[in-house]
């Protein structure tokens, strides 16, 4: 009983970082739909990862020196790391671009917590379980749900299927650096050094990115603060707590926790854009926090 409550214990430790994370999160949409308009969208994701990366590496010692204490096999994970991270923006932004942001949002959210159980039963960093299972099919409902509410309420729309590939591509590349940053930290690597690292060597490979586009944008202040707040806020502080709370809980668990951010994206929508809600996705709203709620909440005995 006392090494059940405490691994109860630690997980829910775990949790509390990735849901605050999660929050952080899901003020990038709010954030980006304030930049000036004619920023491209990929170089808006590219800028918030490429400044925020930096303040992760830069600001962490143990980040810096971690290629030199990881073995061999390891230098390779932290370098296929930084690939899956600088996937994401790539991916993700022409993603909502091609097929708009509420199914890019439920694809690449929702696919990337099975993703994290099928790749990290096969690489046997543990088996989800049956809690897990239920959770995860109950908040993957409940945000598409939420997101797609206002579409399925209205007129259906065309579907781009380059951009729904992208989308996957995108939940992908998250579940591939959730995973190896958890397999790191559990190696015993400090959770700052292996973030640090990743996103660190994420930043230059998306570099080019951004400067192949207009940059132009930056120099506005409305510009430079919606970069400043994706890569001080939504990355360098949310990936901070990410960090943490994977040493403290499963990859498969910290993804399906962080279904939260479209749920906290949808209510910053309505109190700050004016958006309005259907009352579909107010129902796919409850059944989201429910399955969070049955993931994170102590099992009774």
């Amino acid at each position: 009983m006392p090494n059940r409550f405490h691994s109860a214990a630690r997980s829910r430790g775990g949790a509390l970082p990735i849901l605050i994370a999660a929050v952080l999160w899901g003020t990038t949409g709010t954030a980006s739909s304030l930049a000036p308009g004619g920023a491209p969208a990929a170089g808006i994701g590219a800028a918030g990862l490429v400044l925020g990366g930096l303040l992760l590496l830069l600001s962490d010692r143990s980040a810096r020196a971690l290629p030199r204490h990881c073995a061999p096999r390891e230098r390779r994970l932290l370098a296929a790391g930084a690939l899956a991270v600088a996937g994401y923006p790539v991916t993700f932004y022409p993603a909502v671009s091609r097929t708009g942001v509420a199914v890019a949002t439920v694809i690449a959210l929702g696919s990337a917590p099975v993703f994290t159980g099928l790749l990290g039963r096969l690489a046997r960093q543990g088996r989800p379980g049956g809690r897990w299972a239920g959770a995860t099919a109950l908040a993957v409902l409940g945000c598409a749900v939420l997101v797609l509410g206002p579409e399925l309420s209205g007129d259906s729309t065309a579907v781009d299927p380059l951009g729904v590939l992208l989308a996957a591509l995108s939940g992908l590349s998250y579940a591939v650096y959730s995973l190896i940053g958890g397999r790191l930290i559990a190696a015993g690597h400090p959770s700052g050094g292996v973030m640090g690292a990743m996103f660190g060597g994420a930043a230059l490979i998306v570099l080019p990115v951004l400067l192949a586009g207009d940059t132009g944008w930056l120099a506005s202040a409305r510009g430079t603060g919606v970069v400043l707040h994706l890569a001080v806020i939504t990355t360098f502080l949310a990936y901070r707590l990410f960090g943490h709370g994977l040493r403290h809980t499963t990859a498969q668990t910290a993804t399906t926790l962080t279904l939260a951010e479209p749920a906290v994206a949808a209510l910053l929508g309505v109190a700050a854009l004016g958006e309005r809600l259907p009352a579909l996705s107010w129902s796919g709203l409850a059944i989201l926090a429910a399955g969070l709620a049955f993931l994170t909440l102590p099992a009774r005995r």
